[in-house]
């Protein structure tokens, strides 16, 4: 009797042993795919859109440099417009806002240097200088500077479309700005002190800039959103994911953008910006404080500013709707005058 409670007990053990086994792996196999989760929702919903928008994606190489960017419609006697996205996000960022434009309209979004799926050196420099001049060569390549075009900007973006604004005048016909970076502010964002000095109290080599938690992920999305929904945190998570792969280059660039020559190359540019300018922020934005508007709007001749209420940083993401309607009332103000005076 005691050998076969004995056996009963060893086949027990046995099998708890082997269930434990089992459930261990099925727990650490539904962990891995959901830590991978934001990523698979953003790489759907990013392929959906660009599917739904009708955009083709292209490359150019040249000189041993790669741009990728997507486009849609053909360049035809309007201008055509050419859209930056912000620091460590990509070209899709636009899609949202590519939604509510007229499928005729001639519309470029490109990967910035480094960014997305256009060539990434760490030893090239990133700073917004080094940024406009490469996107004039992507201009060049291209032939978008066959006549001048509307160029739109946003964060990052924004500061490297306003130097490009300020390089190459004759080949902007309009510049749109959307809470852009660069600009000395009256008022510095917590968000943009804080940030600055995790950067420069680490090394360069140290991944902890853009290897965040999941808590640090949260707190990001939390001050770049006014009002987080699980679609935009779903869409910035998948930005995050993608990103870490390439952490040492968005450290790289970061340290570039951020150096005391490139930080202020906005501010610093302004006054050479001759193109009719629209600047757009969000009145809650936690990054860049919207009192950079007005200095901007102060500096730039002919310019008008757009403060949108209920809006933080990420204006493509939160206001995408208002964002298109103001971008095209902009764009066809400009068309339509230069129609008129070519016209008369």
């Amino acid at each position: 009797m005691d050998t076969v409670m004995g056996v009963a007990e060893t086949d027990f053990t046995m099998i708890t042993t082997i269930m434990h086994i089992i459930l261990n792996r099925l727990l650490a196999s539904f962990i891995t795919k959901y830590d991978k989760l934001p990523s698979i929702i953003f790489r759907f919903m990013t392929w959906y859109k660009r599917l739904k928008r009708h955009v083709t994606v292209k490359h150019i190489d040249q000189e041993g440099f790669r741009f990728c960017y997507f486009t849609r419609g053909t360049p035809g006697p309007q201008p055509s417009i050419l859209m930056l996205h912000g620091f460590s996000l990509n070209k899709d960022i636009w899609l949202n806002i590519l939604k509510l434009f007229p499928k005729d309209l001639h519309v470029i979004c490109v990967d910035l240097p480094g960014h997305g799926d256009t060539t990434r050196f760490l030893g090239e420099s990133y700073t917004i200088a080094a940024q406009a001049k490469r996107m004039h060569q992507f201009v060049e390549w291209t032939g978008l500077n066959k006549k001048p075009f509307h160029l739109v900007g946003m964060s990052m973006g924004g500061m490297v479309a306003g130097v490009y604004a300020a390089n190459y005048p004759s080949e902007v016909c309009a510049l749109s700005l959307l809470c852009p970076a660069g600009v000395r502010n009256p008022t510095e964002t917590d968000f943009f002190l804080r940030f600055r000095e995790l950067v420069y109290s680490k090394e360069a080599s140290d991944g902890t800039l853009v290897s965040m938690n999941e808590k640090e992920a949260e707190e990001l999305l939390e001050l770049c959103l006014h009002q987080p929904n699980f679609i935009k945190r779903q869409l910035l998570k998948g930005y995050l994911h993608d990103r870490r792969p390439h952490k040492m280059f968005f450290v790289t660039c970061f340290l570039d953008v951020s150096s005391a020559k490139s930080r202020y190359s906005l501010h610093d540019n302004m006054r050479r910006i001759s193109a009719p300018t629209q600047i757009i922020w969000g009145r809650e934005d936690k990054v860049f404080d919207s009192s950079g508007a007005e200095v901007l709007a102060t500096a730039i001749p002919n310019s008008k500013v757009h403060i949108l209420e209920r809006c933080g940083h990420f204006i493509a993401l939160e206001r995408p709707r208002k964002s298109a309607k103001l971008l095209l009332e902009f764009y066809r103000s400009i068309c339509g005058a230069a129609e008129d005076k070519k016209e008369a």
